[in-house]
């Protein structure tokens, strides 16, 4: 039993090296001349360059990576926030309430599941160009507010089907309303599913890149996404420790978020969709 555990412990940490390679790399090359980057896999730097991420923060012309750091902030706190929000309320009420037309409408909730980004991409253009939305983080914020990601709602209804109906009931006769059940029963319970939405949608929002260049197109608003490949673009000869130094600075925030609400977020991956 033993050895069996540590062979099991051996190939794990091989894996886990695998895996981990490509980040130790990033963050290795970061420190490296340009010329050592993609001249030898080493993570070790033959020559260590100090000041990739002074000179990579400085950004492109008068826009450095604290703008782009802060206009990512701007637009990412919001968008997790009011979509945990919305897609907790439209949840609770396909969890919990009974009315007409419940079952077409959650089958077109989840339809929308299946239709490719591409479809709708042109028509949600020229609907938010008619709002004249473009060149703002309204694009963002008001999709979040109406809790148009199915996946989220889905994932939450899952998760609040699984919580017994005799709390609410235990709710009622204590003078709780529907909001009042919502609040003081639910929303502590379904804490570890909430999470996940959030981490979900920070990390996806965070690294958001094409939607961002579409509804974007003033420098001073771009994202950290936008920032990196505008480094990129902007530059004859491009000094790669510097991204790589931007890059790493860049999944940092993603990183911190996911390993600080690790536990919340196995649990409600873990528990969604089980009856209590």
């Amino acid at each position: 039993m033993r050895r069996r555990k540590l062979w099991t412990v051996i190939v794990l940490s091989v894996f886990s090296i695998l895996f981990l390679y490509p980040l130790l790399w990033l963050i290795s090359s970061s420190f490296k001349p340009n010329a050592d980057i993609f001249s030898s896999i080493s993570l070790w730097p033959g020559e260590f360059v100090w000041d990739a991420y002074a000179r990579g923060w400085q950004g492109v012309g008068r826009t450095n990576f604290s703008t782009f750091f802060g206009n990512t902030l701007l637009l990412v706190i919001p968008v997790v926030v009011l979509t945990a929000a919305s897609s907790l309320l439209v949840a609770y009420g396909f969890a919990r309430f009974k009315f007409r037309g419940k079952g077409l409408l959650f089958t077109l909730m989840i339809s929308t599941l299946m239709l490719p980004d591409a479809v709708i991409m042109i028509p949600r253009y020229l609907l938010f160009k008619e709002f004249n939305w473009l060149n703002t983080y309204l694009p963002f914020y008001v999709p979040a507010l109406l809790a148009v990601n199915a996946f989220f709602v889905f994932l939450l209804v899952q998760f609040l089907r699984g919580i017994p109906r005799d709390l609410d009931e235990a709710a009622v006769i204590d003078g709780c309303n529907s909001f009042g059940i919502l609040v003081r029963v639910l929303i502590p319970l379904a804490a570890p599913a909430l999470v996940s939405v959030c981490i979900f949608q920070f990390i996806w929002t965070w690294n958001e890149f094409f939607t961002a260049l579409i509804y974007i197109n003033s420098v001073s608003k771009y994202t950290v996404a936008l920032g990196l490949r505008m480094v990129l673009d902007n530059e004859g000869a491009v000094n790669w420790n510097q991204v790589m130094a931007m890059s790493v600075v860049t999944i940092l925030p993603c990183i911190a978020v996911f390993f600080m609400a690790q536990k919340y977020f196995v649990e409600g991956i873990a528990t969604t969709g089980l009856k209590g």
